[in-house]
């Protein structure tokens, strides 16, 4: 299998359209066309959100002969993660800021198919943490499956209209509490998911 072939591959499993995955990877619908075709080849930077999307090594990726088996893979999408977590009512996020753990309890997340998405105040101490070290562990419990879900990845700024609004319109309190002078307070993160673990 080619990387185009796998990129193809993955992109339908996870039900991302060709424009949904151009916008995350912010190139166009013309590159990724390209490169499921073999036409062209993806930059190291976007094999490397590429592979943290998919949840799969470069490696899988760019060597023909390494095959999907051979590889760590989880059969959680964001969906599955997302749905986990809503059923619990909330979740811990773990950050470390100069070798020192910090775990907050968080309420709002979400998810578009194609990333995780949480978001917090700028005035907060969450976020000078997720600024210094964006490294983080969220954590969260099933009081009816007696399950536990751990997510461990890097958060990255999310700056889509599109994801800020349909954030808003799944938690319409933050259209109360960021109006006209606190929006600029208003910070989304996207999880770059490196493992999940359900136990």
């Amino acid at each position: 299998m080619t990387t185009g072939e796998k990129l193809a591959l993955l992109r339908k499993r996870s039900n991302i359209t060709q424009d949904q995955l151009a916008e995350t990877l912010g190139v166009s619908r013309q590159s990724v066309s390209r490169w499921e075709m073999d036409a062209a080849f993806p930059e190291t930077e976007k094999l490397i959100k590429i592979s943290r999307l998919f949840r799969c090594s470069i490696d899988y990726l760019l060597n023909e002969t390494f095959h999907e088996s051979e590889q760590k893979y989880t059969d959680m999408n964001v969906d599955d993660c997302y749905r986990f977590i809503r059923e619990c009512g909330f979740f811990f996020l773990a950050t470390s800021v100069d070798g020192q753990p910090r775990l907050r309890p968080f309420g709002m997340i979400y998810s578009n198919g194609t990333g995780l998405y949480i978001s917090t105040d700028k005035r907060k101490s969450v976020y000078a943490d997720l600024e210094q070290n964006p490294q983080v562990e969220m954590a969260s419990f099933n009081l009816t499956t007696r399950k536990w879900i751990r997510i461990s990845g890097k958060v990255e700024i999310e700056n889509s209209s599109i994801i800020k609004n349909e954030i808003s319109t799944c938690y319409p309190i933050l259209k109360q509490s960021y109006q006209n002078e606190n929006e600029m307070f208003f910070v989304i993160y996207r999880l770059l998911i490196d493992m999940i673990n359900i136990s």
